[in-house]
This record gives C-alpha cells, structure tokens and sequence, in this order.
C-alpha cells in the first residue's frame, strides 16, 4: 500500500482528510478525529536513516497507534520500525511499500482509529 492508496483509503473510510500541520515538513500528513481531533495516523517522507536504517533515499512512513503487545512482534518483520518522533511503547513506523501487506495495515490503522477514539459517554444513573 502506497501513500496515496492509503490516503484514499482513510477520506473514504473514515471520512478524514489530510492535515498539514507543519511549514517545515510539507510531505507530513496527519489524520486527526474529527471531535476529538486526535492523531491516528501521520504520513511521513523520511530519509532511511531515520529510522535506524542506512542511506539517505527517502521513503514513506506511516506512524500508527498500536497495541505494545504487538509492537514487538511486529518489529521483528520486514517493514516495521519504531515509531519515528512518537512513543515508541504506543506506536509504530510501517514502510510505505510492498514489504508490508495491505490488508495488515489496514487492519492496523482500524486498531489505531478505535484506541484513539473518545470514549463512549456513561449514562447518569437516576
């Protein structure tokens, strides 16, 4: 899954549009909740070795908000990296390209939109 099939993917699943917050960085895209105005997903051009890796060729990124119990695990497959500039307990860098099936991170952004949720209101008790 590329960039923009996962842009696509998110405005037509989620109904969240692309927001770029920062002058500096004109290839950061985040995806916010639109009440809470959370992250769950940030879009990233980075050189390789920022993510540990080495050379400079840039790549895209996708930062997503994950579950530490498989955090681990996942680091330990092809295309997965701690997360750049975020917690790296909670959330996790995935490459951009065909190393990691779409499906997967599809399955990993739904996971990354329902923990960053709000929570569901209590009922007053009467």
């Amino acid at each position: 899954m590329n960039r923009s099939q996962l842009d696509k993917y998110i405005t037509d699943y989620y109904g969240v549009r692309a927001e770029r917050l920062f002058e500096k960085n004109p290839g950061f895209q985040a995806y916010r909740h639109n009440d809470t105005k959370k992250w769950f997903a940030m879009i990233m051009d980075l050189p390789e070795s920022r993510l540990g890796l080495d050379g400079q060729k840039i790549i895209d990124v996708v930062n997503l908000k994950c579950d530490p119990i498989l955090i681990g695990s996942l680091r330990m497959e092809q295309g997965f990296y701690p997360a750049y500039h975020m917690n790296k307990t909670h959330w996790i860098s995935i490459a951009m390209d065909d190393r990691v099936p779409r499906v997967l991170v599809q399955d990993l952004l739904d996971q990354s939109y329902a923990s960053t949720a709000s929570a569901p209101r209590r009922q007053k008790r009467r």
